[in-house]
């Protein structure tokens, strides 16, 4: 089969999506298009939420692509007209449909943030951290019509230790997802790939974050509460009551102290613990409402009585 350099459409919105672009910029191959989510309002009044994939295009001078849906004919023809061999799409949040998927030469490949056929779908970091995964990885698929349910062409591996974030763990997958991606695509392009075939039987869904897993169940182990804390922070708000006002909890540590569950515990003057169903957790930073996020030294300076020992939080 021909070695010739690919012509490469790429498809994706964050972070994740820009280290494998940005990994494609690095080889023989053309990126020759980027296609992106459209522009979208920040949290901030008159401010642009982030946009790696688009920036990092626009800097390389590759034209960007932005529609609403991939099902207008227009936009599909617009597409099949970029005459690419292959589609590499990676976080790109849009579905495709069969039209897009049939058109360039090889189709399109995915780059998926675990190991299928386990935790397809939406978040599978994310769930893969909450269910207690040990481990964990990228799998490079050749898309088709269903969720995540093509061929697998490569697969790589990482742990997933006590220490991680969700965070760190996307940018680990993110660092290992390209460089399994440029490899992938040298099999494609000499013709090595060796096409497997999922085992639908251990498939498992990895849902979206609902605003509803963000709140805290005093009665959970305090191992369980950090976890929370440490794979949904900050795409979801991790949250306690304080009287009738939520408090986010950006931040913890497990330690060997007990009480009733939620009730905060004697400490240190700098600290505040507060006792869970099974040890207690010592709050290292969280954020009140209308203000910035502050360590428990600097809560407890302004807000001593209302996390004083003795006291519940909801």
């Amino acid at each position: 089969m021909s070695t010739k350099p690919l012509r490469i459409i790429f498809a994706g919105t964050p972070d994740f999506a820009a280290e494998s672009l940005r990994a494609l910029l690095n080889t023989e191959h053309e990126v020759i298009a980027v296609y992106t989510q459209p522009d979208k309002k920040g949290k901030r009044k008159n401010q642009m939420a982030p946009r790696p994939v688009k920036d990092l295009a626009v800097e390389n001078n590759i034209p960007v692509f932005q529609p609403h849906s991939l099902k207008d004919e227009d936009e599909q023809l617009a597409l099949t007209n970029l005459k690419a061999d292959i589609m590499v799409v990676v976080a790109y949040g849009m579905l495709l449909p069969k039209a897009i998927l049939d058109t360039p030469r090889l189709g399109c490949i995915n780059v998926h943030g675990s190991i299928l056929p386990r935790w397809r779908g939406a978040a599978p970091v994310e769930r893969s951290m909450l269910e207690g995964d040990q481990e964990t990885g990228v799998t490079i698929m050749q898309m088709d019509e269903g969720l995540d349910t093509g061929d697998m062409l490569h697969k790589v591996f990482t742990p997933i230790s006590q220490a991680d974030t969700a965070a760190s763990l996307f940018e680990r997958l993110a660092v290992i997802g390209s460089e399994a991606l440029v490899e992938t695509l040298t099999q494609l392009q000499n013709g090595t790939a060796q096409p497997e075939k999922q085992d639908d039987s251990l498939a498992t869904y990895a849902a979206k974050l609902r605003k509803e897993e963000g709140q805290i169940n005093w009665q959970e182990p305090a191992s369980r509460i950090d976890l929370q804390i440490r794979t949904l922070s900050p795409r979801v708000a991790v949250t306690f009551k304080l009287g009738d006002e939520a408090v986010k909890l950006l931040s913890c540590e497990p330690v060997d102290q007990s009480g009733q569950p939620g009730e905060i515990l004697p400490s240190d003057k700098k600290s505040i613990v507060v006792a869970c169903g099974e040890g207690a957790i010592k709050i290292t930073q969280l954020q009140l409402p209308g203000k910035k996020a502050m360590d428990a030294a600097a809560v407890l300076n302004s807000k001593r009585e209302q996390f004083s020992p003795g006291v519940s939080l909801g």
